[in-house]
């Protein structure tokens, strides 16, 4: 997502689903402008996240040794994120887990690419 294999303006819609939460914070803002980079103007792009302010470390996953952090997202700070790099978020949902899945509010972020 920091340094995707793309000409400018190349795609008309991205989805970044589940992965802007294995990003730093200082990490990010390069990810939504690199989103802004490949789309074109009226580009769409969909953010699924888990919403919230924790960090969850996992040391082990599927059965194999790993260090990995998830990150938790304000859905505030992923539309102003986005916003900074020329997007106008255009719809905002929030659901709780469904049955089976972690403990953890949703977020889904629907945003246009300006300009």
């Amino acid at each position: 997502m920091l340094d995707l294999p793309l000409g400018d303006g190349e795609l008309a819609g991205a989805v970044a689903f589940y992965s802007l939460i294995h990003l730093q914070v200082e990490e990010r803002p390069s990810a939504y402008e690199e989103f802004a980079r490949v789309l074109r103007p009226g580009g769409l792009v969909l953010a699924a996240f888990h919403a919230g302010q924790e960090v969850r470390h996992l040391d082990s996953w599927l059965d194999h040794p790993v260090s990995l952090d998830f990150f938790a997202l304000r859905p505030e700070e992923v539309a102003a994120g986005l916003t900074a790099a020329g997007f106008a978020v255009e719809a905002t949902l929030m659901r709780g887990p469904y049955l089976g899945e972690a403990d953890t509010e949703r977020a889904y972020l629907l945003a246009r690419r300006l300009g």
